[in-house]
């Protein structure tokens, strides 16, 4: 698939409108009377609950991948802090990743790295893309929990209440840099994953596909920048395999089992010489 190729696809304006949106909104950020340390402090910290707990250890190595098992209770908060990152409904995450992994980087990858870094960052999302139709083949397991479907279909609301609720704790510094600035910065880190680590680093597996192990990327991502890792062995909690491949995720995965509440945590193999590509 080449970029020119994408231009089939017609634009959804709605996710257009919508990521533009916010992208904007966040710019009131560089108005000096809406910053404050706390503000920025809950950035940093609702960072981590809907990147790290939500998206990375929930939307993704729970539920997309069930490398670990844990209580539903648990599985449905994280998949909350996951919908307050508002990157479309939870439904929806799931099905298109489990495609990427089965289609990765052909024609039919939702986000094809070979149709160009822009395409696989940002600018699937703005596309209508027919595989979109498949998510319920790829989510059977989730698809009929009334859980999920609340959590899919509201997410936008909930985070509209949530902006309220830091509106009367904070006025507007905290919206504008707990909601606006925090989605921009989650949204990019994660799409990251898809870019970035298809095109920067190093291989170290064979995974019949582009991806990569990209350092940064895992620093912004709570472990997810390993991605060749990942890619060759998708049902392995621990992303980081080597002893330097910080995986800040796999360590929270680890205390979750200590304290019994992360169970049947499913590993690669045993690393092996590592080779760079």
């Amino acid at each position: 698939m080449t970029v020119a190729t994408t231009n089939k696809y017609p634009i959804d304006w709605v996710n257009v409108g919508y990521f533009s949106l916010i992208h904007l909104a966040a710019l009131f950020a560089l108005f000096p009377g809406n910053f404050s340390w706390s503000a920025v402090g809950l950035m940093l910290a609702l960072h981590w609950v809907t990147g790290a707990l939500g998206i990375t250890l929930g939307f993704h190595r729970l539920v997309s991948h069930r490398s670990f098992q844990a209580p539903k209770w648990l599985e449905y908060f994280l998949v909350f802090c996951g919908s307050l990152a508002c990157q479309g409904g939870v439904l929806d995450w799931v099905g298109l990743h489990r495609m990427h992994h089965l289609y990765s980087d052909t024609e039919v990858d939702p986000h094809d790295s070979n149709s160009g870094f822009w395409w696989s960052h940002v600018g699937w999302m703005l596309h209508v893309i027919p595989k979109r139709s498949e998510v319920p083949r790829f989510t059977k397991d989730i698809y009929n929990d009334p859980v999920y479907q609340f959590l899919q279909n509201n997410f936008v609301l909930m985070q509209v209440a949530f902006g309220l609720l830091l509106y009367a704790i904070g006025g507007w510094s905290f919206v504008v840099w707990g909601i606006f600035v925090r989605l921009v910065v989650v949204f990019h880190c994660t799409w990251f994953v898809n870019s970035a680590t298809h095109k920067f680093g190093y291989i170290s597996h064979e995974s019949n596909d582009h991806s990569k192990n990209c350092w940064w990327v895992a620093l912004v991502t709570y472990g997810e920048g390993w991605h060749n890792n990942h890619h060759a062995y998708q049902y392995s909690a621990r992303h980081g395999l080597q002893w330097w491949e910080f995986d800040m995720t796999w360590i929270t995965i680890q205390f979750l089992q200590l304290i019994g509440l992360a169970t049947n945590v499913k590993l690669a193999p045993k690393p092996t010489e590592q080779s760079v590509a």
